[in-house]
């Protein structure tokens, strides 16, 4: 599907991989709205990037907001493109160094945002798309975001790892769910990345976590996201499959 003139909606777009992918969208000719949390400079961003971007406050997790932004994507145009970047971590033992059972409240919440909020995201921009016409095969194409936790889960990740697990095993689900209207659902799995997430680790923890990635020995750039995104969009046989872009990592115990 042709990304030139499409309206795409860009979750956690204010930072990391999402603003990297909303950059490339603009870049190829889209209008994009950008979600993220009302204390994100999400505004500001969408403002300096002219009339292709606006910004809407939005909760995942909040029916009520996400909608929102769906009405504003179609008040651009036919919504046709979802990257959904949107998440939180959250360290967690199941028993912690004193004995004690591990936070419910935490798991709940990072649970809650990392995967039922991928589902109300989804959910609520397929209804849209399903009322598009047709553009070379398709209504529209949705990108979710797992991790790599998905697979070899860390301790200490307990809840981060069961949610992103959980969109894995959403995506071909999703994808069949939605052949009849002619959507599209892929989900990229990332590994060790460039986010401000890891800017707030030290530079010899953010080496050690580069020096562990087979090949390219790294961390990964979020515009490579950006551009894998952007070909799932383009490749229309590309359906129901998790991708991992991690450079041949596979995650240690800890």
């Amino acid at each position: 599907m042709q990304v030139s003139g499409s309206v795409a909606i860009v979750t956690g777009g204010a930072s990391g991989l999402g603003l990297a992918t909303v950059d490339r969208l603009l870049k190829e000719g889209a209008q994009v709205v950008i979600v993220d949390l009302p204390g994100s400079n999400g505004a500001e961003l969408a403002a300096e990037r002219g009339v292709a971007a606006q910004f809407i406050a939005a909760d995942v997790r909040d029916a009520e907001q996400v909608q929102a932004a769906v009405d504003a994507a179609e008040a651009m145009g036919p919504l046709r493109v979802l990257v959904h970047c949107a998440g939180r971590g959250g360290a967690l033992r199941l028993v912690d160094r004193d004995g004690n059972p591990g936070s419910l409240e935490l798991y709940t919440e990072v649970v809650t945002i990392n995967l039922i909020g991928t589902f109300n995201v989804l959910r609520l921009v397929a209804a849209s798309m399903a009322k598009n016409e047709p553009v070379d095969g398709d209504r529209g194409v949705a990108i979710l975001t797992a991790s790599v936790a998905a697979f070899e889960g860390q301790i200490g990740q307990a809840p981060y790892a069961s949610a992103k697990a959980g969109v894995v095993g959403l995506t071909i689900v999703a994808a069949r769910d939605l052949a009849g209207k002619q959507i599209r659902v892929c989900t990229v799995a990332p590994g060790t990345f460039d986010t401000p997430l890891l800017n707030r680790l030290s530079d010899d923890v953010r080496a050690s976590l580069a020096a562990s990635v087979p090949h390219p020995s790294r961390l990964g750039e979020p515009d490579e996201y950006a551009k894998l995104a952007l070909s799932i969009i383009d490749n229309g046989l590309l359906n129901g499959e998790t991708i991992r872009l991690d450079g041949a990592i596979r995650m240690p115990p800890r």
